[in-house]
């Protein structure tokens, strides 16, 4: 007598976790978790900030004022040209040398390799507030005994972002390279191409989806971190991070708070990054699947 045999599921058979009912509420309150926040952050800074210190959630009158006011008040000027400058250099340094660094990691076998790999991934568990005193130790040292200034200029909070944002770019990478066959590379060794050659013109091209997200990640680490642009900056070298919440926090106390330039602040700030995530969407698609399908 034969055992009876289970029925497989079908391929396109759908199984859920959670009943129709209660998946389409649950979608529903973690949309308006997100939307009606960023509803009423849209609409105050169309507002004045009388009608915004007054509880009007839908604005009486519509204006613009606020978009233009900030640029005077909050100072967001120089705080985006120092942002995009700082992120923009780390994003791309962290992008070629995660590459450069994951392509040998993967690829070449020596002693210590385990070791830089274990310590990429423990390096993510530490947290950035208590590096915080040591960086801003070793960049005053640096000031009393070689005579550089660190503290207070863009190089010196770019080589602190890149701290924290090559081991993650370059985990990215590898995890990323692992999928690649090899015998791409060996052809190009078959044409007489170099190591170098091959990495940029074989291993770079396919990895593009990866590069562009371990660059994204990089900036976005650099442009909403606000603890080390604090420390590590003065007025004019401080980031939009940095300009946004002292401009919130002077306005506290005051006899009508400026909210609706506030909140226009905050929206001109996020901006870049919703252009950049608009922009690079597909690769950003692409980089974080495709390591896992290969």
């Amino acid at each position: 007598m034969t055992a009876p045999t289970r029925r497989r599921p079908a391929a396109g058979e759908a199984h859920r976790l959670l009943p129709p009912a209660v998946l389409f509420a649950v979608t529903v309150g973690l949309c308006a978790m997100v939307l009606i926040p960023l509803l009423y952050i849209v609409l105050a800074s169309l507002n004045t900030d009388l009608g915004v210190a007054s509880g009007e959630f839908w604005p009486s009158t519509f204006s613009l004022d606020s978009y233009t006011r900030i640029w005077t008040t909050a100072d967001l000027s120089t705080g985006l040209l120092n942002s995009m400058l700082v992120c923009t250099f780390v994003a791309i340094a962290s992008a070629v040398l995660g590459t450069m660094t994951a392509y040998v990691l993967v690829r070449y076998t020596f002693v210590g390799r385990i070791t830089i790999l274990r310590g990429l991934v423990g390096m993510q568990s530490i947290p950035g507030t208590l590096m915080l005193l040591p960086v801003f130790v070793l960049y005053s040292s640096a000031g009393n005994y070689l005579g550089v200034a660190v503290v207070g200029t863009r190089w010196g909070l770019f080589l602190a972002y890149l701290t924290f944002a090559l081991p993650f770019s370059t985990w990215v990478m590898v995890t990323y390279l692992r999928g690649l066959p090899r015998e791409l590379e060996e052809a190009g060794r078959m044409d007489g191409a170099s190591t170098v050659r091959i990495l940029f013109r074989i291993i770079v091209p396919l990895s593009l989806p990866a590069i562009v997200v371990s660059g994204i990640f990089a900036f976005l680490l650099g442009w909403n971190d606000v603890l080390f642009a604090s420390v590590l900056t003065r007025p004019e070298t401080q980031t939009a991070a940095v300009a946004l919440s002292i401009f919130g926090a002077t306005q506290e106390g005051g006899a009508i708070p400026v909210y609706s330039q506030v909140m226009a602040a905050a929206l001109v700030t996020a901006a870049p990054v919703v252009i950049l995530y608009l922009v690079f969407q597909r690769y950003l698609v692409g980089g974080l699947t495709a390591g896992g399908v290969k």
